[in-house]
């Protein structure tokens, strides 16, 4: 049995069936932990999804900004980008089972592994969180995401506002700062707020921010944390933290990393990817 972690995949399906032919992964055997954008932007989502899907719960998978906008898309929330491949996924003919599936993914992960307590998100945690409340949070988005008010959740979704987390938030807002942490952060303030313009490495940030991880007393800062999101960070294994979105659909790496007897014993597995889309 082997436990691996996969970087984003935006809908590069020939990758990913690469690199686990590499891995040699066998679903009755191994488990796959993927960390969210497994659509969009690569030529070939709706392949991933049914890939995913078949392998039932040896894939275990995270939503991340990409796949929370196809819904919202799908539902006639928000129309498509121009870079956008959603159709391949909204316009199969198992596009409504494709898409059920989805929005029964997780938001946030904490799991056991190799005897040791691992934290999964797609993009960020907000500092004063904990590792478990971060799980409590994002079982709330989840709620939403299966419940009867799936569109009206999505309706409300979008939007930058509150840049901060406060205990006493409710409703559209509270969820919106959970799903805005979880899917879309990379740069914060020392006391959380949150800044989406900057999207490049990590001296793109912004007067009086910092990347997340980076704040000083971040109460997950004693869990191990992987995440994807931010392509242009690349690969990074440093204390505590791996980052593992390496920019597959931009031509770069899809990168799988091989959890062995304990954390510490790791191996990163990676296939060249050809560029689906140009930056910019």
């Amino acid at each position: 049995m082997a436990i691996y972690l996969i970087g984003d995949l935006q809908g590069c399906d020939d990758p990913l069936a690469r690199l686990l032919d590499r891995i040699d992964f066998s679903p009755s055997r191994d488990t796959l932990f993927v960390l969210g954008d497994l659509v969009n932007r690569g030529p070939a989502s709706e392949a991933v999804l049914r890939r995913l899907m078949g392998y039932g719960h040896a894939a275990r998978c995270l939503l991340g900004n990409h796949d929370l906008h196809l819904l919202a898309a799908a539902h006639g929330v928000r129309p498509a980008h121009r870079k956008d491949t959603l159709h391949h996924v909204i316009d199969a003919p198992d596009g409504p089972a494709l898409l059920d599936w989805l929005r029964h993914q997780r938001m946030a992960m904490l799991e056991t592994v190799a005897g040791e307590t691992l934290l999964m998100v797609h993009a960020g945690v907000l500092p004063s969180w904990t590792a478990t409340q971060t799980l409590m949070l994002a079982a709330e988005v989840e709620d939403a995401l299966r419940g009867p008010g799936l569109s009206d959740f999505l309706h409300h979704m979008y939007g930058n506002e509150p840049a901060a987390w406060d205990d006493e938030l409710t409703g559209a807002s509270r969820l919106r700062v959970i799903v805005n942490a979880l899917t879309r952060l990379r740069f914060c303030t020392a006391d959380g707020h949150m800044e989406f313009d900057a999207k490049e490495g990590l001296d793109a940030a912004p007067p009086g921010y910092m990347p997340w991880y980076t704040v000083p007393g971040r109460k997950t800062a004693g869990v191990q944390v992987a995440f994807g999101h931010w392509s242009t960070l690349g690969f990074m294994d440093r204390g505590g933290l791996w980052s593992l979105d390496t920019g597959c659909v931009w031509g770069g790496q899809l990168s799988a990393l091989r959890v062995g007897a304990t954390l510490a014993d790791r191996e990163l597995i990676q296939v060249p990817c050809p560029q689906a889309q140009r930056p910019g």
